[in-house]
């Protein structure tokens, strides 16, 4: 729990703050049973430094588990190997005093990097897969998937030319060295091999932060890789029409011949999307998310309008923040309580949570919103309906349509049906030629249901509308 689970000791059972293997099988038998899936996360970039391989690892240079991590003598003058850095700050190189060499760690010092070269690690980490599938799990959602293997040279990465000094320290260095590497490619199409010993109708996502033309080659040749390289692009962009709509287009461009698209417009480590472009506009993000070809990832909260939650310092719980602290690179405001109802601790527990309720907790949550036909959530729910019984929203084409200034305009369409998407990204009202007679099914603001369009369709400022197309 130094990094909230992401420093795994155990890879074979739940940690008991959390419940049982029995419980956890109990969970995914009633889950399985209302028709959903159930996926975990998988983190094989590194362990906790109280995993039994590394207290063998570190016990002496000969150990057998030593190869399973990543050693090296120090630099000349004393100071760790090479510039590889910590994604939380500072060196990530952790020096062993009992075995005089430093170990590599991407995140906390009580997070080990295994090494992917060693065969020995491949088999035990697809084995654990094997593990959960054998229980009945439906695939997993693969943390850092990029960083797995590591330049068998360890050459120093070179200095960003861009770095400012408001962006996160580990930017300072351009990570080529340390993550994606070619290699890593097998890594994936063999994970994806495991995964297809059981069917398939198992997936695998990896956690990616890369350009579009480097994320896509995660899709592996023949398909062979991830499933779903997840696409963080949306939680980064500039919330800008002409900008999102490039975005857009230049990965379904990039896309390999049968790789299918996914978006992502919060997570548990970027600011929410209320946060970044406020509550109305959250409305026209989450009609683009669902309208977008593609799987569409939802952040829990989003779908009730949760924001960030200004966290006091007393009260940090990252370990990104407590290290890097002040800098706003914290990670606990998108974190806090799913919000229930608007009684104590939001419904979430019936003890006090790590992290703190949002202070507008009476007004944005699940119990408020389940039967008010205003709220986010009833929209996010008019819209899945909407996207559930459509071919076109589901499957369809898509093609982006010309629209100047704030307007983000694109089409869905079979041969049955077609549908204009049209969204506002600013405060501003707007309008657009339509390519002939269509009828509004679904907007964001007022109640325009069914209103008929012939020419020229009208929008409020952060206005968005899903329109049938009549011919």
């Amino acid at each position: 729990m130094a990094d909230f689970g992401y420093d795994i000791s155990d890879y074979r059972d739940i940690d008991p703050r959390f419940g049982t293997l029995a419980e956890f099988d109990h969970l995914l038998a009633e889950a399985h049973r209302r028709g959903l899936r159930v996926l975990l996360d998988f983190v094989p970039n590194h362990t906790s430094d109280r995993h039994p391989w590394f207290v063998e690892a570190r016990s002496s240079r000969d150990n057998p588990k030593r190869d399973m991590y990543i050693w090296r003598d120090p630099a000349p003058d004393g100071g760790p190997p090479n510039n590889w850095p910590s994604n939380f700050g500072g060196s990530g190189w952790e020096w062993d005093e009992a075995t005089k060499q430093y170990y590599y760690h991407a995140f906390l010092k009580e997070q080990p990097d295994l090494n992917w070269r060693n065969p020995e690690v491949c088999r035990e980490m697809y084995d654990v897969l094997r593990f959960w599938l054998d229980r009945g799990v439906d695939g997993f959602r693969v943390d850092v998937i990029w960083h797995l293997i590591k330049d068998d040279q360890f050459r120093d990465n070179p200095v960003n030319p861009d770095w400012t000094p408001d962006m996160p320290p580990h930017t300072k260095v351009l990570q080529i060295y340390n993550t994606d590497r070619p290699e890593v490619h097998e890594v994936v199409s063999q994970m994806r091999g495991v995964l297809e010993e059981y069917g398939r109708d198992r997936l695998l996502i990896g956690e990616i932060y890369l350009p579009i033309a480097r994320l896509v080659a995660y899709y592996g040749r023949e398909l062979r890789g991830a499933h779903l390289p997840f696409n963080f692009h949306l939680i980064e962009a500039e919330w800008d029409a002409r900008h999102l709509q490039r975005q857009i287009e230049e990965y379904e461009a990039a896309l390999p011949e049968g790789g299918w698209p996914n978006w992502v417009l919060s997570n548990h480590d970027k600011p929410r999307i209320a946060a970044r472009v406020g509550r109305q506009q959250a409305r026209v993000a989450a009609m683009m998310l669902l309208t977008l070809r593609g799987t569409p990832t939802i952040y829990y909260g989003d779908e009730i309008a949760m924001t960030d939650v200004e966290i006091p310092f007393d009260r940090v719980e990252d370990p990104f923040e407590r290290r890097v602290p002040g800098q706003g690179f914290g990670r606990d405001p998108q974190r806090t309580p799913m919000q229930w109802s608007g009684g104590p601790n939001a419904g979430f527990s019936a003890v006090a949570p790590w992290l703190p309720i949002a202070p507008d907790v009476a007004q944005f949550n699940v119990e408020v919103e389940r039967d008010d036909p205003a709220s986010m959530l009833s929209f996010y729910r008019r819209l899945l309906a909407l996207r559930r019984r459509s071919d076109a929203l589901t499957i369809g084409r898509y093609s982006t349509v010309h629209a100047a200034g704030d307007v983000l305009a694109y089409m869905r369409e079979t041969e049955d049906e077609r549908y204009l998407i049209v969204l506002n990204l600013g405060p501003a009202a707007s309008e657009i030629m339509v390519p002939g007679p269509c009828r509004i099914v679904l907007g964001t603001g007022g109640d325009r249901t069914d209103e008929q369009i012939e020419e020229k369709l009208h929008l409020g400022g952060n206005e968005g509308v899903l329109v049938e197309m009549l011919a």
